[in-house]
């Protein structure tokens, strides 16, 4: 690299970062020998040529610096690709000490990312020709046994899985420094995430937490830490540790007081006032961003995104080659080596692998000119666990084919979809079902390679899709206007997609179940007689509706002006008629419970339902469908109250509408009970397959309340952590990435005797809450005044419905320890054998990839929503036409639109089985384009969320407050006040 003269560490620092396109680069500094041969790192706010005398005969590495407590705080796959690098390397130099059983599995992972799925010859020659460790050869065995468990595992699954291992082990990140105790006995000290550690040879022998540590300093060899007061601890107040020398021990102190700022603090301190007369000690102060400001610069989307590839990855090189070439961008990603850390010059070049330095210069970082392996820069991004883009590439992309028209849309993609553009933030199938763009993500997907990929079909990115506003003028002036006919259209509309939720249970589930060995037949029977009279009353139903609307908008020769006109008397037919099905849908309860207690009991079900719901068509949880003939009786009867409200009592239409009114809220009325307690149900059901670690979430009595991300304060300082509130206790769990997606239970707070208090000032964190249990306290804080206010209502609720109950909640009996900690206490992982095989056999019991859930959006978006939320959702589902524009775009694009569950499902037609793409809103603004955004067309509504715009267009007034009306539902929480009352508590 070259400088400028007097050029500051910090531009050396940026310029490697940017040459590997590496975002979270704050995680790794440059190391370098100083004059005396001692191993330093760069200062930042110096200049390089002040610390690097001669440039040309020192070698400078680029290494990590800064190991997270959670590798899942990682948010990019380089990054985490990078630590694996690390780990690799401190495995080879012997840095890394572990067991022999530890060392297998660590090397099984390494190996698996670069050959891929194991094969005992290439494994035994792959083995030979690459030493990981010395003395290798008494392990290959063992490595190879524990590779031929990884099938399937891609490279990004084999990193995470190598740093869940490596982060058990006591010497994970760690760098001995020599020293002595006031005793004279030799120890090694070393500074963490969590503070500083004392160790007697490879063995931790103590800790002092950042929490417990209140200053830090060094005179001449002597490194002081300076204690808070503890009553009960033994440590005095003050302890000296004797080092090598002066340099070595401010050394020492610099890495120490950098790990503290980079873990603990908010920003990046400021700078001391310079002394008017002279100085007092050194003015050396942490440089940079810290971990807090990095995480939320990745997750708000701050940065562009670009793939990198690996060179040595088997798996990965296949995937590139079929991956098709994007056209519309030229530059070429930069490629990173396998082999290990990266020097950024060197005098020689090393040739041997084990331990090998990867070179940071222009041949090493791969930069091809051949037009076979151009990638898009913009790289496909897991957003909720889903497989999304940046929402500039599909802009750029749209705009792209509106002024050059090139061919290229039209190409199918065999491959990876990091190439191609497709909707923004738009995940395939919220189950992530099997698909193209889950190619590179799970190895429980097996999709179609020969199938084009989905989100790059005409419907999304084919300029001739793109409708004429002289096509929608000659469309409007055809059909009729009237109010009436746009809400009997409604009818039409959602029905067609009720009708396709049932085939999901009558036609789909069912085909997949006789080809299966794995249900009673008594539950066969149950379901499948009760949906199939569903299934066929609602097939007639929808083609008398239909044949309605075609006489309504003259469609047919029999059409008589006025006497079609209407919908009322078609409704109140069906809906007699509906009544005599009441008996199936009192089934509904027996039927959810069932094949709940079935799947619990039978693994062969349970895997089998799994597997159901990774399919496309399956685009919501299983049970839900379940739920979807009780959620249409209360659509009905809120389609009924619009039109009653809209006609005059003289109309021709009211007198039948009014009586399927009535008809409707009496079936309603005697059913709502029953579908509250069935939705507390299926929601208990449904969290449980997003947490690991709790084993009896679902028991009688417990109801849920509300989800959503806060940061819990530890001796780690803020984490974020996902909560789970119910009536009777409080959980709170972490995000993994693997395959599986789902959360760990860390501990639970019973609400029994809990209080809650404001406790901002004590902590000086915004929107900070302190739970005082009877047992243990935690502090937490909301992302939002109004996020903490929705918490605070919501807890304060359930701490009195739990007083009024009759006692404290039971214990949960949890899958795997939970991790009770109080804000002060921590601990360092231990490796043990049970953890190891934990992680070893976690692919083979992972469940289905749940990217998408509810759970998942609120963790990336940071909000939260209630059952109160979820209700609501309920009430408000809508399907129809939509146009959508981009905001670089020109032109409109035509979709099928289903909204639920907040989110928007898009089809390319509503004869399609299955979405093509989804949006989920929570997180998103509702409003109207301005004027100066260039809009000029009637019914038009904008999604905004971050950099993220879209533009959908209504056909119709009435269309246009429908949509507008669904959506702000789930863009804004519920109206706090709710239905729900202490001596109700089913009542939402």
């Amino acid at each position: 690299f070259f400088l400028q003269q007097r050029a500051l560490g910090k531009v050396l620092h940026d310029a490697v970062c940017n040459h590997l396109n590496l975002v979270e680069g704050d995680y790794f500094g440059l190391e370098f020998p100083d004059h005396k041969k001692m191993m330093v790192w760069l200062d930042l706010l110096k200049p390089v040529v002040k610390q690097i005398r001669r440039p040309k005969h020192v070698v400078v590495k680029f290494v990590v610096k800064f190991f997270p407590p959670d590798h899942a705080q990682l948010q990019e796959e380089l990054t985490r690709y990078l630590f694996a690098l690390q780990v690799k390397q401190d495995l080879a130099q012997g840095r890394l000490t572990c067991n022999d059983t530890s060392t297998a599995l660590l090397i099984s992972h390494i190996v698996q990312s670069e050959i891929g799925d194991f094969d005992e010859t290439i494994d035994r020659e792959h083995l030979a020709k690459n030493k990981y460790i010395p003395q290798q050869e008494a392990l290959e065995d063992k490595i190879m046994e524990f590779h031929r468990s990884h099938m399937g595992q891609t490279p990004a699954e084999s990193d995470f899985q190598l740093l869940e291992i490596a982060r058990r082990l006591e010497m994970y990140g760690i760098r001995l420094h020599p020293a002595k105790d006031r005793e004279g006995t030799k120890i090694n000290l070393a500074v963490a995430n969590t503070g500083i550690l004392v160790f007697q040879g490879h063995t931790k022998i103590n800790a002092f937490n950042w929490a417990k540590v209140r200053k830090l300093s060094f005179k001449r060899k002597r490194f002081l830490i300076k204690l808070r007061p503890d009553v009960n601890s033994s440590f005095q107040d003050t302890l000296e540790f004797l080092m090598a020398s002066r340099d070595f021990c401010k050394s020492f102190w610099k890495i120490c007081v950098e790990h503290h700022a980079f873990f603990r603090l908010f920003e990046e301190p400021k700078p001391k006032p310079k002394p008017v007369l002279f100085s007092r000690g050194s003015s050396f102060r942490f440089s940079g961003r810290t971990q807090k400001q990095v995480l939320d610069y990745v997750k708000e989307g701050g940065h562009k995104k670009v793939q990198f590839e690996r060179k040595h990855s088997k798996i990965h090189s296949i995937r590139s080659l079929t991956a098709q070439p994007s056209e519309q961008h030229t530059e070429v990603p930069k490629q990173v080596s396998d082999d290990g850390p990266w020097i950024l010059r060197s005098p020689a070049v090393q040739s041997c692998r084990q331990g090998k330095e990867l070179k940071a210069s222009a041949e090493d970082t791969g930069q091809h000119k051949s037009p076979s392996l151009k990638k898009s820069p913009k790289e496909a991004r897991k957003v909720d666990g889903a497989v999304v883009s940046t929402v500039e590439e599909e802009e750029e992309a749209a705009k792209d084919r509106m002024q050059q028209n090139r061919p290229q849309s039209q190409q199918p993609s065999t491959g990876s979809l990091t190439g191609s553009p497709h909707l923004s933030e738009l995940s395939i199938n919220s189950q992530g079902g099997p698909s193209v763009a889950n190619m590179s993500l799970s190895p429980n997907l097996s999709p179609d390679a020969k199938q084009s990929s989905p989100l790059i079909s005409p419907l999304l990115n084919d300029p001739t899709c793109i409708r004429t506003d002289d096509e929608e003028e000659v469309k409007r002036k055809r059909f009729p206007t009237e109010k009436a006919y746009f809400i009997a259209k409604e009818v039409a509309t959602t029905e067609r997609t009720y009708l396709k939720d049932l085939e999901v249970i009558t036609s789909w589930f069912q085909s997949a179940v006789s080809k299966e060995d794995c249900m009673p037949e008594t539950l066969k029977n149950l379901i499948f007689s009760n949906f199939e009279p569903l299934h066929k009353f609602h097939t007639g139903f929808l083609k008398e509706i239909e044949q309605r609307l075609a006489l309504w908008e003259g469609r047919s020769n029999a059409h008589i002006k006025g006497d079609y006109q209407r919908i009322g008397d078609v409704m109140l037919k069906n809906i007699q008629s509906m009544k005599q099905l009441t008996i199936h849908l009192w089934k509904h309860n027996e039927i959810l419970m069932e094949l709940e207690d079935g799947i619990k009991n039978s693994r062969k079900l349970e895997t089998f339902c799994r597997d159901f719901e990774l399919q496309k068509v399956c685009y919501l949880p299983l049970n839900t469908f379940l739920l979807r003939p009780l959620h249409r009786l209360m659509h009905y009867k809120q389609i009924m109250e619009r039109l009653c409200k809209h006609y005059p009592p003289s109309h021709i239409d009211f007198r039948d509408s009014r009586a399927a009114l009535a008809e409707i809220s009496e079936m309603v009325a005697q059913l709502h009970g029953n579908m509250i307690k069935m939705e507390n149900f299926q929601k208990l059901h449904e969290l449980k397959k997003d947490l690991i670690g709790i084993d009896n979430l679902v028991i009688p009595g417990r109801e849920f309340i509300r989800l959503g991300s806060l940061s819990k304060l530890s001796g780690k300082g803020l984490q974020q952590r996902m909560f789970f509130l119910f009536n009777d206790i409080l959980l709170y769990t972490s995000r993994g990435l693997t395959a599986s997606n789902q959360f760990k239970v860390h501990g639970h707070l019973p609400l029994y005797g809990m209080t809650i208090e404001e406790s901002e000032e004590e902590w000086g964190v915004p929107h900070c809450l302190t739970l005082r249990g009877q047992h243990q306290s935690i502090v937490v804080a909301a992302s939002t005044r109004a996020e903490m206010d929705k918490w605070t209502e919501d807890v304060q609720m359930a701490i009195d419905l739990a007083e009024k109950s009759s006692g404290p909640a039971p214990e949960l009996l949890a899958s795997s320890p939970p991790d009770n900690k109080s804000p002060d206490e921590t601990t360092v992982d231990q490796e043990s054998e049970d953890d190891l095989s934990a992680s070893r056999t976690s692919l083979e019991r992972q469940s289905p990839h749940r990217g998408n859930t509810t759970v998942h959006v609120c963790w990336h978006r940071n909000t939260s929503v209630s059952m109160v939320d979820f209700s609501i959702a309920v009430e408000n589902q809508l399907s129809g036409n939509l146009l959508r524009k981009f905001k670089n775009s020109n032109g409109w694009q035509k979709l099928w639109v289903v909204f639920t569950n907040f989110c928007m499902f898009f089809y390319k037609s509503h004869q399609d089985n299955h979405p093509l793409a989804s949006l989920p809103l929570l997180g998103y603004s509702l409003t109207i384009p301005s004027e100066s955004e260039n809009i000029h067309k009637d019914y038009v509504f904008k999604l905004h969320f971050k950099s993220h715009v879209y533009y959908f267009r209504a056909e119709s007034e009435y269309t246009f407050e429908r949509w507008m009306e669904v959506i702000r539902s789930a863009t804004s929480s519920a109206a706090r006040t709710r239905a729900l009352s202490h001596k109700e508590p089913h009542a939402y």
